[in-house]
């Protein structure tokens, strides 16, 4: 894809006409046909009545359609996945739906969101699980993070939680590897595995039935520039005789006279009842869309570029240090500026039509390139930086 093809796709998103987007790790800019989707599907189902035997056959179908651009963004069986609201939904299915006992050991990683550290916190908490948080942040090397991985490991560890690309400095996770040492070195019952994937699923060209993750949480209104409101999890058929639904409700449950009533056997037991279903419409367009501009490894391909551009062009900032000693094989560019206070900066860039974040952990600002951001708007970002004082 050339630069006046991106030109043209560009103009189908509405936020981008108007500033520099550097904040798809936060949240992405939705595209004109996934917010035109979004309106006729919320129109649809007025017009056929918001419940009746079309409407509710239409649920199912936008539903599955949800379902399988998520799984084709993963590279799984669309039976796989559970539909939720957000990765932090996802997370929490997990990790409430397993049998836990009191001396139970759970690894995590100090790069984990707020939101998922604190649930693991209650459980320990209320099943006097025990936790261990490895330091994965000053990591520099794939060799580095396996030793720290595997030396955490306790004779009763019982779940692993980490992230696929690491939302504070952009680093990505050998995930393949990890999961296999992991479950290697298991010595009793197999380790469980739960990826964070808010950073990755849009971003990595995933092929996730090649990996032993076992939990996969993930959302749609990222790097997929989908609605907020609509992600989904990923739970390997070898795990799911691990994981019990925590909250059950009619959409779990298996209605097929032949079945007996009770769970359903894929992915849906772990979804609950009425959701904004217009939503999922537009996470289909979405995901339809970038797959219309180039597959997943054109888009990272480009991604990869323009951020090992970005990367290069900070380091080459006397006052700037990026966290990462090499170009990150993700689109986050975390870096600090000397003498320069983080949450003031992003509110100067803003005035200036430039989107960033700063972080609290570490002290930080960054950057996240897409395969919609474009030179001109690294050399807008650059330029802003050079000129911070």
């Amino acid at each position: 894809m050339n630069e006046f093809a991106l030109a043209q796709h560009r103009q189908l998103f509405p936020a981008l006409a108007n500033k520099s987007y550097f904040n798809f790790g936060g949240q992405g800019v939705l595209a004109q046909p996934t917010l035109d989707a979004m309106v006729e599907a919320f129109g649809y189902i007025q017009r056929q009545g918001p419940f009746g035997v079309r409407t509710n056959a239409w649920v199912s179908q936008v539903s599955q359609r949800a379902r399988a651009a998520f799984a084709g963004a993963i590279g799984v069986a669309a039976e796989t996945i559970s539909l939720t609201e957000n990765v932090t939904v996802g997370c929490n299915i997990a990790l409430w739906g397993m049998d836990w006992q009191a001396g139970d050991h759970i690894l995590l990683t100090d790069c984990e969101h707020p939101g998922v550290v604190a649930a693991i916190q209650e459980i320990q908490h209320r099943y006097g699980v025990i936790t261990t948080t490895m330091p994965l942040l000053a990591a520099q090397t794939d060799e580095e993070i396996l030793d720290l991985c595997l030396g955490h490991l306790q004779p009763r560890t019982k779940l692993v939680v980490l992230s696929h690309v690491l939302w504070n400095s952009g680093r990505v996770l050998p995930l393949v590897e990890l999961t296999e040492q992991i479950k290697a070195a298991s010595r009793g019952p197999e380790i469980l595995v739960l990826v964070d994937a808010a950073q990755s699923v849009g971003l990595l060209p995933l092929e996730l039935s090649n990996s032993l993750v076992d939990f996969y949480a993930f959302t749609g209104h990222k790097w997929c520039c989908g609605p907020e409101g609509v992600g989904g999890l990923y739970v390997r058929p070898a795990a799911r005789e691990a994981l019990r639904p925590t909250f059950i409700g009619w959409r779990s449950l298996s209605y097929e006279a032949t079945a007996g009533g009770g769970l359903l056997t894929d992915g849906r037991q772990y979804e609950v009842a009425t959701s904004a279903y217009p939503l999922y419409a537009g996470l289909a367009a979405a995901i339809d869309l970038q797959n219309q501009w180039g597959d997943r490894a054109l888009r990272y391909q480009r991604i990869c570029q323009l951020s090992s551009d970005l990367w290069q062009r900070l380091q080459a900032l006397p006052q700037v240090q990026c966290l990462l000693p090499t170009p990150p094989a993700s689109g986050l560019v975390s870096f600090r500026v000397d003498g320069v206070a983080t949450g003031p900066t992003v509110q100067k860039l803003e005035t200036e039509h430039i989107y960033i974040r700063n972080l609290g952990y570490p002290d930080s600002l960054r950057a996240c390139i897409h395969y919609l951001t474009n030179e001109e708007e690294v050399d807008r970002l650059i330029l802003a930086i050079a000129n911070l004082k």
